[in-house]
């Protein structure tokens, strides 16, 4: 069972094998050094071995170069012209090309399958980071996610929030009196800061499916680790962005696997290329933060490598717990870059060959000053190292292969199609809409109501306009004229009308004639 990764030769005459012991690959590390020192293949390399050793691998490429990992090298490529001769130089007799499973990633969904985590999974802390707010922003944020739990209302992409913001802006009155003071300045702030992520890409960042930590952590059936390469060419240009996704990266990881204590091999490794950007203007809470991920997540067998230009960009409370260090040239052109260098090369256990100074300052390209750790976490002496050459291609790979390998993928089709489920921006939507209905609903129901109370009136102005019309009945007329007739009363009705007109006036005369004829 392979027990380590050789890293290079190192000795007078580099032929004393330099290797990083796989039981202690979990105890992170530093690759350092100035642009053009040799800095991505030594991160090739150690990705390789850890490949090879069936850990896998995540790694960010800022410049593509990485890509180059899904191709074999070839002795043609004129960058590889020197390798057969350099591993011969530090007796690799194992070199050889090869290619490397690979997985490819990339938050817009261009170089590789996209990436999606919920706001809910990143968090106020990280979302406050990202978005540069104040401690009163983050206290509002804060609520808001807070409301979100308690009403119910799930924050999966951008537009979830920016709903729930505006609720909360409109209900700021009784929130204040719940949570403490919600200012609508303090929402508006969050809202254009919100603009502002969304139009560098955090929609595409923000939503579901959400990447599944699993995929991360895949083998091949032959043992290999994949090695996830994050396209981060178009990313770096948010750096905020950029930094703050790695670190929700990490923290998940942290939060979601099981404590495993000693292993023989890490579970994942790490890599945070260009990680000043992770702790530049970074606020202590955040700082924090990040040792505390980096001091507990070996326990659950992740292993984090910063790769940076200059130690002194990682906090030294990190910085102390990095054990595996490599650590190409550093050009000292100045008096801060001289005390950046003497501090670096006290962070080194002394080697009594040569002067660890002038050996970070003097080393040529594809040399670095290594110490890892040996046995019982003690750090090495500090050596001159010919980095072994690599066994993938260096340099980036074609349009064509990048789209065979995503083609390819164990994880094809999973996450190329976003859902929008039924979340805060839903819901708030569609009680709006439920209350918009009501209000419409009661003011129909008040227009009408309004309506009857109008004919109501006009009929009673009628009837008042018919009494003046009658010349003044009396009251008892009155009474009378609405009491019903029964149909005695009618046909005594009928025979008084008869009896008034000139018909009845004659039967009347006739009847009464014969009355006083008879006498």
């Amino acid at each position: 069972m392979q027990t380590s990764i050789f890293v290079g030769g190192g000795g007078a005459d580099y032929s004393e094998p330099q290797e990083l012991l796989l039981k202690y690959g979990n105890r992170h590390g530093l690759v350092a050094g100035a642009t053009g020192t040799g800095k991505t293949v030594t991160l090739q390399v150690l990705a390789e071995g850890f490949s090879d050793a069936g850990v896998p691998v995540i790694l960010s490429d800022i410049k593509g170069d990485v890509s180059g990992m899904a191709v074999a090298g070839s002795p043609e490529n004129k960058l590889h012209g020197p390798f057969t001769e350099r591993a011969q130089k530090i007796g690799f007799d194992a070199f050889r090309y090869d290619t490397f499973p690979v997985i490819f990633w990339d938050l817009f969904g261009e170089q590789g399958h996209p990436v999606r985590t919920t706001l809910a999974e990143m968090g106020p802390l990280l979302l406050s980071r990202l978005m540069g707010l104040s401690d009163a922003q983050e206290g509002v944020l804060n609520i808001a996610f807070r409301v979100s739990d308690e009403e119910g209302l799930p924050l999966l992409d951008l537009k979830d929030l920016q709903a729930l913001l505006t609720w909360v802006g409109q209900n700021s009155a009784d929130l204040s009196l719940r949570y403490g003071n919600v200012g609508v300045s303090s929402v508006g702030a969050i809202q254009r800061a919100l603009l502002v992520l969304e139009n560098q890409g955090g929609a595409h960042f923000f939503g579901e499916p959400a990447l599944a930590l699993e995929d991360l952590m895949r083998v091949t059936p032959e043992g290999r680790g994949y090695v996830n390469i994050l396209a981060a060419d178009r990313l770096i240009n948010s750096p905020r962005l950029y930094a703050t996704f790695l670190l929700w990266l990490l923290s998940e990881l942290f939060e979601t696997l099981p404590e495993v204590g000693d292993v023989d091999k890490p579970k994942l490794v790490f890599f945070f290329d260009e990680a000043h950007l992770l702790f530049e203007d970074a606020p202590k809470a955040l700082v924090d933060k990040v040792e505390q991920v980096a001091r507990l997540i070996r326990s659950k067998g992740v292993g984090v490598y910063f790769i940076t230009q200059n130690p002194d960009d990682v906090p030294e409370d990190i910085l102390g717990q990095l054990g595996n260090r490599f650590q190409h040239a550093l050009r000292a052109f100045t008096a801060r870059d001289q005390k950046a260098l003497s501090r670096a090369a006290e962070t080194y256990r002394p080697n009594p060959r040569f002067d660890t100074v002038e050996a970070i300052r003097d080393v040529g390209v594809g040399e670095a000053v290594t110490s890892m750790l040996q046995n019982k976490g003690v750090p090495g002496v500090v050596e001159r190292t010919l980095v072994r050459p690599p066994a993938t291609q260096l340099g980036p790979c074609d349009a064509a292969t990048r789209r065979a390998v995503i083609a390819d993928s164990p994880v094809a089709g999973k996450y190329e199609t976003a859902i929008d489920r039924q979340s805060a921006h839903e819901i708030l939507a569609a009680r709006a809409a439920a209350a918009a209905k009501e209000a419409e609903d009661a003011e129909v129901k008040s227009a009408a109501e309004a309506a009857a109370e109008e004919a109501e009136a006009e009929r009673a102005r009628e009837f008042k306009a018919a009494r003046r019309y009658s010349g003044g009945a009396t009251s008892g007329q009155s009474r009378r004229a609405r009491e019903p007739e029964g149909f005695g009363d009618a046909l005594a009705s009928a025979v008084m009308k008869e009896l008034t007109g000139t018909t009845g006036r004659r039967i009347v005369r006739g009847i009464l004639g014969g009355l006083f004829k008879g006498r």
